[in-house]
């Protein structure tokens, strides 16, 4: 039977993956932020996950404004890495782990969970750079990854509430799939940040912080956060961090932290990590 061991939320900062791809970790302004990944890299070295969901959001590089789905999960044999402008990042290619994808889409939506099944799209920085902060730089990634994809760029968001429903669904669709797997969750996006306006660069530590502490233990207060809350204590981007309560959702009824790690500023945001385990 495969099995939900761990979940990691982060950042997926764009300039964290520059950094990476431009040898510049040790620099004095990146090392600090790079510094709270070591813990994990050794960790996930030891845990040998054979599969990774991961959730992110996409930045206008499969889907734009003609199509955009709340939840979308990839069913695909594999990914490319996305050109964002600048031409795709050098790291290796997304393996996905189609069995147990098109499992989780069926449980999920057999669940009432009205999954978008994606089997080809190309992945960008919020994908890319998690495995890369976890992972560094290998040759090929060391596990699967299914990548699920939610919409916390265009009106309306999916609630907090939804997505920490969703995580559950993924729980109950990965308990019942029969290969004997290793499986962890990831969410991605966020802390506090604003890429535009006039709060442009806002960063809220004490909030972030709050947020991060209520990811551990047996409380669902998180799930119940309203979108306006985050707009206006995190910024507009803030509301990624409603993909990280898919990680905690499908963790179940509590956790313990197991790594945290909190850096500002990396580019213009807040750099948010954790790694998490049920109990």
């Amino acid at each position: 039977m495969a099995r939900i061991t761990a979940g990691v939320a982060s950042s997926h900062i764009p300039a964290l993956g520059v950094a990476s791809d431009l040898n510049k970790t040790e620099e004095a302004y990146w090392a600090p932020a790079f510094a709270g990944y070591d813990w994990t890299k050794r960790w996930e070295a030891e845990q040998k996950p054979d599969v990774v969901i991961l959730v992110y959001n996409d930045h206008a590089s499969a889907f734009d404004m003609k199509i955009i789905p709340t939840f979308a999960i990839g069913c695909g044999e594999s990914y490319q890495p996305a050109d964002e402008g600048w031409g795709p990042r050098k790291v290796p290619v997304v393996e996905g782990h189609p069995d147990l994808a098109w499992h989780i889409a069926q449980s999920c939506i057999l669940d009432e969970f009205d999954m978008t099944i994606i089997n080809e799209m190309d992945v960008d920085h919020g994908l890319t750079v998690p495995l890369t902060m976890m992972f560094g730089k290998p040759e090929a990634w060391p596990c699967k990854v299914i990548p699920l994809a939610v919409n916390v760029v265009t009106y309306p968001p999916p609630s907090g509430n939804r997505c920490w429903a969703l995580g559950e669904a993924i729980a109950r669709a990965v308990a019942s799939f029969p290969e004997d797997l290793n499986v962890q969750i990831w969410g991605t996006g966020g802390m506090s940040h604003q890429l535009q306006g006039p709060r442009a660069g806002l960063i809220n530590a004490e909030w972030d912080n709050r947020f991060l502490d209520g990811l551990e233990g047996d409380s669902d207060a998180l799930r119940h956060i309203p979108h306006i809350e985050y707009l206006r204590e995190t910024g507009s981007e803030g509301i990624e961090m409603v993909m990280w309560l898919v990680m905690r959702g499908a963790l179940g009824k509590a956790t313990r932290t197991l790594h945290r790690h909190y850096h500002v500023p990396a580019s213009n945001t807040a750099v948010g990590h954790i790694v998490l385990e049920p109990v």
